[in-house]
């Protein structure tokens, strides 16, 4: 008996020991890019028709497209741990590969000359570590790129069914136009243990510049969604708009595209999950505004998430509105739509604008 007793013992001093080396592990591995990092500016080949296309200038249209990836996982069958589903991973490589193709012949064949994509996986166990900038290089062919790390975990051990693993993903902005300069920003995120589910939130800045010696700047920007509370979001957003202020008042254009986390719609429904919060329409600063509410009702009639509690059904699925514009007021939009693409290839849609520059 002496002897059960004393390999249990033993047993149970190991287990801590090695819950004890991974939470530090874990611990030790956190780290955080610096603030206001220079982004590489890349160009993906050269193409005859941006070789020969004329500068950017006011009084033209042009297209913007925005789009949560989903690091390549959430096809209609896929739900997510982390929001009451079951899987971690994406079904299998092939699958991934498959839709990021699926996204990149979107974006191919609409044809914008700005692309604001995040969640895009450069080297994660989730994805199978799948590079997807190199698969939708192969379908945004001759654009200037810039890409934002904001995600970059030591390996969890969560869901005990299928471990996270490591992951390594970022924000990946596009330009025909060339851009001249890039800016990665350390978003503020929580101080608490629940960082290391949220790690090195971030946006991207990159100019692009216009005919009349103003600048295009383009924010690419994911808020913080698990684990973050009101004051982490409304901290996130005041950084957001002293920087987009800034360039306002230098005369430029600002976008900012993305996945805001945030219902984008003004009217809201009733009995929505917790997560679902309005967008807080009022912190936006003077001279911004949100570009759906330009936007014919039909156009945005389908919303640009669904919950990934379970796979996609269209009859019973909670969708939302995370996905859209901020814009600057010496921007017209002319269009804006809602893609329908009954969520094939991400838990998002993409969200399309034609706008011009006054």
């Amino acid at each position: 008996m002496k002897k059960v007793i004393k390999r249990i013992v033993i047993i149970l001093i190991a287990l801590l020991l090695i819950l004890g080396a991974y939470g530090a592990y874990v611990l030790t591995s956190y780290y955080r890019l610096p603030d206001n990092l220079t982004l590489e500016v890349k160009r993906n080949g050269a193409n005859f028709y941006f070789e020969d296309a004329q500068p950017y200038t006011t009084g033209k249209f042009y297209w913007a497209m925005t789009y949560n990836t989903g690091f390549g996982a959430y096809q209609k069958d896929f739900s997510f741990f982390m929001d009451g589903g079951k899987s971690s991973w994406a079904e299998d490589e092939d699958s991934v590969i498959a839709s990021v193709c699926g996204m990149g012949e979107i974006i191919n064949n609409v044809n914008p000359d700005f692309v604001f994509l995040q969640e895009v996986d450069v080297d994660s166990t989730r994805s199978y570590h799948v590079d997807q900038t190199e698969i939708l290089n192969q379908f945004v062919k001759g654009y200037y790129y810039t890409f934002a790390q904001n995600y970059d975990s030591p390996f969890l051990f969560f869901p005990p069914w299928q471990p996270h693993g490591v992951s390594k993903s970022g924000l990946l902005t596009y330009s025909k136009g060339q851009i001249t300069d890039a800016m990665r920003r350390s978003l503020p995120i929580s101080e608490s243990l629940s960082k290391l589910l949220d790690l090195d939130r971030c946006y991207s800045v990159s100019r692009i510049p216009i005919e009349n010696g103003k600048s295009l700047c383009l924010y690419n920007m994911h808020m913080s969604a698990y684990g973050t509370n009101d004051s982490i979001r409304d901290k996130q957003l005041a950084m957001l708009y002293a920087d987009m202020e800034a360039d306002y008042k230098k005369g430029n254009y600002v976008i900012c595209g993305g996945d805001f986390n945030c219902d984008l719609k003004e009217e809201q429904e009733e009995n929505v999950p917790q997560w679902a919060k309005s967008f807080p329409r009022e912190s936006l600063p003077k001279g911004f505004r949100l570009a759906i509410d330009e936007a014919k009702e039909e156009n945005i009639a389908h919303n640009t998430c669904r919950s990934a509690d379970k796979p996609y059904d269209e009859e019973t699925s909670y969708t939302i509105t995370l996905d859209g514009f901020i814009i600057s007021d010496n921007i017209n939009v002319n269009y804006y739509q809602h893609m329908d693409w009954g969520y094939e290839f991400s838990d998002h849609e993409p969200v399309i604008m034609q706008f011009r520059m006054e």
